[in-house]
C-alpha cells in the first residue's frame, strides 16, 4: 500500500511567533495601526477650533471673548487656539483629559449652560476648575509656549520683568498672574480667601534664574540709566536756561528802575529768593528728579486688594515696595487714571498726568531745608465745582510727609498709609449726614462733615477686603483715646508738613486725623518765569509731638504730595515711597550738611 505524502500546510500558518501565525500578528499589527491611525485622528479632530465652536455655547459665549485677544491675533502671527490652553500636549495627560471631558458632553446634554444666563451663573465654577488644573501643573499649557529662558527683560515693561523675576525666586506660576487674558475675567468674582490659597507660591515650582535672563536684565537696567542720565542732563539744562532768563529779567528791572528813580538806590530780589533757607547755596547741592503722578481713587485698601491690584501679594505678602513695580511707569499710570475709569469717575479734561519736579534737600547743625521746583501748566476748571477751583485760595499747595515707626506698610508704601477708602471724595466717603449722626466719632474727630486721612493703627478694624458688601475703610472704628495717646509718645505717626501758595506753612502729623500742632515750620513759595520754587524747613529733631526726629545714620520713607491747579482733598499729585537719609548719597533724596 503506498502513503501519499502529507499536504502541505498555508504558508500563512506553518511559521509562528510566541505560539501565534505570523500572519496573524501581521494582521493585528496593520489593523493595531489603521484603529490607532483612525482613533488617533478622531482625536486630533477633536483638539482643533472648528470642533471646540462645534456647539453653540462655546461659539457664541467663549469663543466670542477669545476673538481678537493677544492669543487669537498677535504681532507673530501665530495664535493659540483651545486646545494648546486647555488639552495636555502628552498623551498621558491628554487622554486623562479627554476622559473628564466627557463631563462636558453631559452638560452639553442637559443643557447645563445652553443659555448666556446659564453661562454667567456658572462662570466662576468653569473658571476655577482651569485655574486648579492649571496651577496644579505649573501652568503646563502655558509653558508649551512660553518659557522664562526666551522671556527677555529688555523686550518687557519694567513691572513685568520684576513679577517674572519674582516668579521663579518665591514660586509661582503663570496662572497665579494671568487670568483672564482669553476670556472675560472672572477673578474678581471669586472668594478673597480662595484665590490667597490658590495663589499662594509654591517652593516646587521655584527655578533657577536661566542666565540669558540675568544678562538681558543686566543690560536693559544699563541702557535705562543711561537714558535717564541724559533727560536728567537735559532737564537741567532747560532749567537753568529758565533761571538765566529769569535773572536776566530781574537785573534788567532792577536797572529800569534805578533809571527811573533818578539816582536812588532801589534793589529787586534775585529770582526765587525769599528769608527761608538764606544760608543755603542751593547751586552746591544736587537735585533729584521727583516724579508726582496723579492717583485718582487708589486707596490703601485698594493696592491691598488682589481683586483690583495685581501687585497686592507682592505687596503684602512678599515685602515688595510700590516702587519695586511702578517706579518706571509712573507716566503710563497718572496719564491713563487721569482720564478717567473706574479709578478716576469725575476726571478733570486737561488736567495732566504727572508733574515732573526736582526736590534739593540740606541740613545744618539745627534744621532740615527742603527745596522743591516744577513747571506750572495753567489752570484746567474743575467740571464739578463752580468756577472751576475747589481752592481758589491756593493755586498750589505741596506737603512731605515723613514715616514713622510701627505703621503697616509704612516703609513700602509711605504716606499711601493714611490714604484710605472712606476719606472725602473717596469711593467709600460715608457723606455728611453719616458722619454728624456718629457724634461720638465726629466729636473726637473735630468734624462734621469730611474725613479726612489717618493711619490704620488709629482704628480698631479697618475693612480691606470688602466681603459680603462691607464698605471699605474704617472711619468711624476709632481707637480709644488712650491707645492715640500711646501711639503718639510711641511715634507711630506721619510727620506731615504743608506749604501753600503764599508761602504760609504747618506742621503737623496724622493719626486719627490730620492734626496741625505748633510745630517749628518756615516756607515760601513763588511762581516766577513758568516755575514754581517751593522751600521750607524745620528743624531736625524738635522734640515736638508728631514731629519724626531726623538723626545721621538713619534711612526714612518720605512722600511728597502737590495740589496743582486749585486743587483739594484726593485730587493731587503724589509719589511713590522715597527713600531720605542725612549725607548718604545712596538713598534718592541725600540731604547734605552745609
Amino acid at each position: 500500500m503506498t502513503s501519499e505524502p502529507d499536504k502541505k500546510k498555508p504558508i500563512w500558518r506553518r511559521y509562528f511567533l510566541w505560539g501565534m501565525p505570523v500572519a496573524g500578528i501581521a494582521a493585528a499589527f496593520v489593523g493595531g495601526i489603521i484603529f490607532w491611525g483612525g482613533f488617533n485622528t478622531a482625536m486630533e479632530a477633536t483638539n482643533t477650533k472648528d470642533f471646540c465652536i462645534s456647539c453653540h455655547e462655546m461659539r457664541d459665549f467663549v469663543y466670542e471673548e477669545y476673538t481678537g485677544t493677544i492669543h487669537d491675533v498677535n504681532r507673530s502671527g501665530v495664535g493659540a487656539v483651545c486646545s494648546d490652553c486647555h488639552v495636555p500636549k502628552d498623551w498621558t495627560h491628554k487622554m486623562i483629559r479627554k476622559i473628564k471631558a466627557s463631563k462636558e458632553l453631559y452638560g452639553k446634554m442637559v443643557g447645563t449652560i445652553n443659555t448666556r444666563e446659564k453661562f454667567e451663573a456658572k462662570r466662576v465654577h468653569l473658571a476655577m476648575n482651569e485655574w486648579e488644573r492649571m496651577k496644579a501643573t505649573d501652568s503646563r499649557e502655558c509653558r508649551n509656549c512660553h518659557d522664562f529662558e526666551s522671556m527677555m527683560p529688555e523686550f518687557q515693561k519694567p513691572r513685568a520683568r520684576q513679577q517674572h523675576l519674582n516668579a521663579m525666586t518665591a514660586g509661582q506660576t503663570c496662572i497665579d498672574c494671568h487670568k483672564g487674558i482669553a476670556h472675560s475675567d472672572a477673578r474678581d468674582r471669586a472668594d478673597e480667601e480662595y484665590l490667597e490659597k490658590l495663589e499662594a507660591p509654591n517652593p516646587a515650582f521655584i527655578r533657577e534664574i536661566p542666565a540669558e535672563y540675568l544678562a538681558s536684565l543686566e543690560k536693559i537696567e544699563a541702557q535705562e540709566a543711561a537714558e535717564a542720565e541724559a533727560e536728567k542732563a537735559a532737564k537741567k539744562a532747560q532749567q537753568e536756561s529758565v533761571q538765566a532768563q529769569i535773572a536776566a529779567a530781574v537785573d534788567a528791572a532792577v536797572a529800569e528802575e534805578r533809571a527811573n528813580a533818578a539816582g536812588e538806590e532801589a534793589t529787586a530780589p534775585a529770582a526765587g529768593s525769599s528769608d527761608v533757607a538764606t544760608n543755603i547755596d542751593w547751586n552746591a547741592v544736587a537735585s533729584a528728579d521727583l516724579k508726582l503722578f496723579y492717583p485718582g481713587q487708589a486707596s490703601f485698601e485698594w493696592v491691598q486688594n488682589g481683586k483690583f491690584h495685581g501687585g497686592a501679594r507682592p505687596l503684602t505678602k512678599g515685602g515688595d515696595q510700590c516702587t519695586t513695580c511702578h517706579a518706571k511707569e509712573l507716566d503710563a499710570i497718572g496719564n491713563k487714571i487721569v482720564a478717567g475709569g473706574d479709578l478716576e469717575p469725575t476726571p478733570i479734561p486737561g488736567k495732566r498726568g504727572v508733574i515732573d519736579a526736582t526736590v534739593q534737600a540740606a541740613h545744618d547743625d539745627e534744621n532740615l531745608y527742603i527745596r522743591l521746583q516744577w513747571p506750572d501748566a495753567g489752570h484746567n476748571p474743575a467740571p464739578f465745582v463752580d468756577g472751576g477751583k475747589m481752592d481758589p485760595d491756593n493755586q498750589i499747595k505741596v506737603a512731605m510727609m515723613i514715616a514713622g515707626t510701627g505703621i503697616e506698610l509704612g516703609e513700602q508704601v509711605g504716606c499711601w498709609a493714611s490714604c484710605h477708602a472712606d476719606n472725602s471724595y473717596m469711593p467709600f466717603d460715608p457723606g455728611a449726614e453719616a458722619i454728624a449722626a456718629n457724634g461720638d466719632v465726629s466729636g473726637r474727630l473735630s468734624t462734621q462733615d469730611t474725613v479726612t486721612k489717618y493711619i490704620s493703627e488709629s482704628r480698631t478694624e479697618v475693612e480691606v477686603k470688602g466681603r459680603r458688601g462691607k464698605a471699605l475703610g474704617g472711619w468711624d472704628k476709632l481707637q480709644a483715646a488712650e491707645q492715640i495717646e500711646q501711639y503718639l509718645a510711641d511715634g507711630t505717626y506721619l510727620d506731615l508738613m504743608r506749604v501753600y501758595a503764599d508761602g504760609s506753612a504747618t506742621n503737623g502729623y496724622l493719626l486719627e486725623q490730620r492734626v496741625v500742632n505748633d510745630g517749628e515750620i518756615a516756607a515760601s513759595a513763588e511762581l516766577s518765569g513758568g516755575m514754581w520754587t517751593v522751600v521750607f524747613t524745620r528743624p531736625l529733631n524738635s522734640g515736638a509731638p508728631g514731629d519724626v526726629p531726623l538723626e545721621a545714620g538713619q534711612t526714612y520713607t518720605v512722600g511728597f504730595a502737590i495740589h496743582d491747579d486749585f486743587s483739594a482733598a484726593r485730587f493731587h499729585h503724589v509719589t511713590l515711597n522715597t527713600s531720605l537719609a542725612l549725607d548718604d548719597d545712596s538713598v534718592f533724596i541725600n540731604v547734605v550738611k552745609q
